[in-house]
């Protein structure tokens, strides 16, 4: 499967080794950790429990970004409400969207670390929110457990016809190609006094709401990229 589990600021090397353990026997191998507080770690191979495999080959990068730049289509788990609305979906329908968009090219499933879970601005790189539902008196749920839930659902949903896919004539902009763009956006809103820098509240967070649920490819990314030079090379000349 072209599916990444990615673990942001892992606290306790133990769940790192667990979460590799939960991957391998559901048959993904694709990990990334961001600034893990140990790794690597005696803990984290001992609870791997032959699956250390995965933990040799695991990316180590400095940021969410980094792990994701060339992902396609982004799940990332949250169980914390939150102020702006995200699309939401169970594991279920997460995993069966997560293989159907896995065709197009690389996706991932982002957890965050144990206590806080992800941040807004980790959220701001998601395209839905991955949620899964327990029981309301005893909401807690191991990191390693959520993993699982959700590879065993990616099992389960590899098995079923996807159907057709996602017809464009251009592959889907990568996370890159996506940060790029909004780095400009917010660049070009700022030069002509729509995006206040001292006072953003949320409008950038919203604009990557929009974009998300678009979904542009590749060619409407350059589309807007050259919409945006336009715009900055009229301001200037006139």
């Amino acid at each position: 499967m072209t599916i990444r589990i990615v673990l942001v600021g892992t606290t306790h090397p133990g769940n790192i080794g667990a979460v590799a353990r939960a991957m391998k026997n559901m048959g993904l191998s694709d990990l990334a950790l961001v600034n893990p507080k140990h790794f690597p770690h005696e803990d984290a191979t001992a609870r791997a429990s032959g699956a250390t495999d995965i933990l040799d080959s695991a990316t180590l990068v400095g940021s969410l970004s980094e792990a994701l730049t060339d992902c396609v289509y982004v799940a990332g788990a949250s169980a914390r409400a939150r102020s702006i609305s995200w699309p939401s979906m169970g594991p279920r329908d997460c995993a069966e969207r997560m293989m159907l968009e896995s065709k197009q090219g690389k996706v991932a499933a982002v957890f965050g670390p144990e206590k806080s879970g992800l941040q807004n601005d980790d959220l701001d790189l998601c395209h839905t929110l991955l949620t899964i539902p327990t029981n309301p008196e005893f909401s807690s749920l191991n990191l390693a457990m959520a993993v699982q839930v959700l590879t065993y659902e990616l099992r389960v949903a590899s098995t079923l016809d996807g159907g057709p896919g996602f017809e464009s004539d251009a592959p889907p902009a990568s996370g890159e190609e996506m940060e790029h763009f909004y780095t400009h956006l917010e660049r070009v809103l700022t030069d002509i006094d729509f995006l206040d820098p001292d006072s953003p509240r949320h409008l950038m967070r919203r604009m990557r709401r929009m974009f998300i649920r678009a979904r542009p490819d590749q060619n409407e990314v350059n589309i807007l990229r050259g919409f945006l030079t336009a715009i900055d090379q009229t301001r200037r000349s006139g």
